[in-house]
């Protein structure tokens, strides 16, 4: 029944890990085999960051199954991506029988406690089936409650002894979310603040966009002449190319961005939640009254209003918010249009690095991108390196390509190789290219497995190793310069790892070698791994671990 219900919402891979307490739904698997497949995958984390990825890219929630207890607290940290990134995702959890509950049985654990619904929780409910012939509506509520506000996690609990008993219910068929679109009040306010503004800024982010829904917000964009900002790691919303994009708005950000947005007098929120790394640290936006006139659109209305208080709060779905905010009469003329194209002139000098020897991750990325198809998913996971492909990647927007952007707005490390292989085992037409740090990439790598098992064809793992925690340095060097503690790195030979899973590997010292070494990979069609060895004073896409430690030397106090 499980199984029949996920093939009737339109699923067709699911990802897990194997537990006895849900062996009678890995029966079912083997009986539908043919309509669908069950991804067995090497660690409950990275099944759950292939399901989140999942959900990214279709739109629809992704499917994890995994055991209790152990099982499910592995499986926490791409549920807590899910619900940080505003993805649909189901996650199925084995339960002790019915009988064991409440004697901490083997592995039990009250998952309504632990994933607790709510807005600082991990899941947007959690429901327990005891009975088979509610099983249908269990699931059916599952899908709706995944998709329908602000997109994400659901966690449905399975007893043991439920799942082998007989049922005859009916299925309740596909669920399809409900759709919000903004009021007429709400839109007159707008079209109002928009038609008073002078330096007006849109940034755009969230779950729930559409094709259809980011050419919207392109017309409208380029109607009103309106600069366009991607809110933190949603930068495929909007083309990249387009004269109106300004830049992406998170960690990094591009100084010059960060003064436009501060000196607005109108920000026009659409989708994003506002949240620390797209404000700056609530700076660029002043919380909970900005200094700028606010604009909030949002899925969510438990969202409009729990940090900021905007001058117009419009509950919207992205389908439907920019479709609408397109409808509203243009004026024939508008006061800044010289400001847009100044900010996409400043997008385009923030493209131009500073040289770096022997290797320059900007010309690795940039090169990246020169060679690679149009169509290429780019994923990450934390860590100071994804800031070169946060700066230098241009993404064509979803509405040319779809979502080609896998990054945690919850800045999980270890994301990006299981949603490289979820996206290529999804995709397999489609080059897929994860870009993961050398402690970023230990955390979920044996997916590599995952990725040799069932076939991945098309993928690129690039490991930049510079035997730090990056991040983590640099923020040491700041507050405590010189004095290292916990950041350092041991090392495996990558390459050589890789070819024990299976894959091919080069090895990269230079900028010179890498060019050759990423057009064999392109070449291959077979999963390879770039093993990039980089100075571990590079520290970002803008500084130095010695720069660093020198400003905070000579900062006064010190």
């Amino acid at each position: 029944m499980l199984v029949e219900a996920l093939i009737e919402q339109g699923i067709d891979t699911c990802f897990g890990v194997p537990g006895e307490s849900y062996l009678a739904v890995l029966d079912g698997f083997h009986e539908h085999r043919d309509r669908i497949r069950f991804i067995a995958c090497r660690q409950e984390g990275g099944a759950a960051f292939m399901a989140e990825a999942q959900g990214k890219l279709t739109g629809r929630p992704g499917v994890c199954l995994v055991t209790r207890g152990p099982g499910a607290t592995n499986a926490s940290i791409g549920l807590h991506t899910a619900f940080q990134d505003s993805t649909p995702m189901v996650l199925f959890i084995g339960q002790v029988a019915g009988d064991q509950r409440d004697r901490e049985a083997f592995q039990e654990v009250d998952y309504r406690q632990m994933f607790g619904p709510g807005t600082l929780g991990m899941a947007k409910w959690v429901g327990e089936v005891h009975d088979p012939d509610r099983l249908p509506e269990y699931i059916s509520r599952a899908f709706h409650t995944a998709m329908q506000g602000r997109p994400g996690p659901v966690v449905v609990v399975l007893p043991e002894d439920m799942l082998t008993r007989m049922t005859s219910a009916p299925l309740l068929g596909r669920a399809e979310a409900a759709l919000a679109w903004p009021t007429p009040e709400a839109l007159g306010e707008i079209h109002g603040l928009l038609t008073g503004a002078e330096r007006p800024m849109v940034i755009v982010g969230g779950g729930g966009w559409t094709p259809a829904a980011c050419a919207a917000l392109e017309r409208f964009a380029e109607a009103w002449h309106l600069p366009v900002g991607c809110a933190f790691r949603f930068q495929d919303l909007f083309d990249n190319r387009h004269p109106n994009y300004a830049g992406d708005v998170g960690i990094g950000i591009n100084p010059k961005l960060a003064e436009r947005i501060r000196n607005a007098d109108l920000v026009l929120a659409i989708g994003p939640r506002l949240g620390e790394m797209t404000t700056g640290g609530y700076t660029l936006l002043q919380a909970p009254r900005p200094a700028q006139r606010l604009v909030h659109i949002h899925a969510g209305a438990e969202e409009l209003g729990r940090v900021y208080a905007a001058d117009v709060l419009a509950q919207s779905s992205m389908a439907c918010a920019a479709i609408a905010l397109e409808s509203m009469p243009v004026p024939q003329s508008v006061p800044w249009v010289a400001l847009t194209e100044q900010a996409h002139a400043d997008y385009q000098s923030n493209l131009v690095p500073s040289p770096v020897e022997p290797l320059d991750m900007a010309e690795v990325v940039m090169t990246v991108q020169r060679l690679a198809p149009a169509n290429t998913v780019y994923t990450n996971g934390a860590g100071n390196y994804s800031g070169w492909l946060h700066r230098f990647v241009q993404y064509h927007g979803m509405q040319h390509d779809g979502r080609t952007q896998l990054a945690p707005t919850s800045g999980a490390m270890g994301y990006g190789v299981p949603a490289a292989v979820a996206a290529s085992l999804l995709y397999p037409e489609r080059t897929v290219v994860n870009i993961a740090g050398d402690g970023d990439f230990l955390m979920t790598g044996q997916e590599l497995a995952t990725a040799t098992g069932y076939g991945a064809k098309r993928l690129i793992s690039i490991v930049v190793d510079n035997g730090t925690y990056g991040t983590i340095r640099m923020h040491q060097e700041r507050e405590y310069p010189g004095r290292v503690s916990g950041s350092d790195l041991f090392n495996p030979d990558f390459a050589a790892l890789a070819r024990a899973y299976g894959w091919h590997a080069h090895t990269v010292r230079t900028t010179a070698e890498f060019e050759t070494a990423f057009n064999h990979s392109l070449a291959m069609q077979e999963p390879t791994l770039l093993h990039l060895h980089l100075s571990p004073d590079v520290s970002t896409s803008r500084t130095t671990l010695t720069a660093l430690r020198a400003a905070a030397l000579a900062s006064p106090g010190r």
